[in-house]
């Protein structure tokens, strides 16, 4: 009796409603919000990141170096403020250095010796701190010829540049007497020595050059230079 009255509640009851149907326009917003949210907390904790110091230690590290060091006094602020210092600009020692190169290997025709030279004979030569007793020795014959040079038959400047050469390789081969053959000038125009003046203008603007003197005359004359080099 009692199923039969439960049946017939049941059956008087009303179906619910059919849900209704959602709008195709609106069925992706809840995606979309969705992802709005999840790139709005990357771009918040990248800014975040992006405000804190880059050297920032972490709490860890802070604490352990607190505890190593221990207590401290900051120094108390003086208001001093360092200079700023301009850097001095570069020297050009290379050019420097290559000028001065060029220098020391050129020489002069006409640089004017004269009042270097000793007023005897055979006329001499010495850089200044060396005694008389140099050019007595080198024409003497004290030290031994180790090297030789002849300019026979070289025009000016080729016997510059020969001269500039042999005096070079023998520095460097450590030779510090040698002879120079620049003749007599028999057979120049009018019988003139031309190379004869010239050697002597360009020894004496040497720094390897010491002292040079005319050779005697069992030894060439005038027409050869014997010259002391730097050891």
């Amino acid at each position: 009796m009692k199923s039969r009255r439960k049946a017939r509640r049941t059956a008087a009851e009303p179906a619910p409603a059919p849900a209704p149907a959602i709008n195709p326009a609106l069925a992706g917003l809840k995606l979309v919000h969705k992802a709005w949210k999840t790139a709005e907390s990357a771009r918040q904790q990248a800014l975040v990141h992006a405000q804190q110091p880059k050297s920032a230690a972490a709490p860890e590290d802070v604490a352990t170096f607190r505890r190593m060091v221990g207590m401290v006094t900051p120094l108390k602020p003086t208001g001093r403020r360092q200079p700023h210092r301009e850097r001095p600009p570069a020297l050009p020692l290379q050019r420097w250095a290559d000028d001065d190169a060029v220098l020391r290997e050129s020489v002069s025709d006409e640089y004017g010796a004269e009042w270097l030279l000793e007023t005897d004979e055979s006329l001499s030569y010495r850089r200044a701190g060396l005694g008389l007793d140099v050019t007595r020795k080198l024409r003497r014959g004290q030290w031994t010829v180790a090297a030789q040079l002849d300019l026979h038959g070289l025009r000016v400047d080729e016997a510059r540049e020969a001269v500039a050469e042999f005096l070079r390789e023998c520095v460097l081969r450590e030779r510090r007497c040698v002879r120079i053959i620049h003749g007599k000038g028999l057979g120049s125009v009018n019988r003139t020595p031309v190379l004869k003046e010239k050697v002597r203008r360009w020894l004496s603007q040497k720094q390897e050059v010491l002292a040079f003197v005319e050779a005697r005359p069992n030894d060439g004359g005038e027409g050869v230079v014997l010259a002391l080099l730097r050891g």
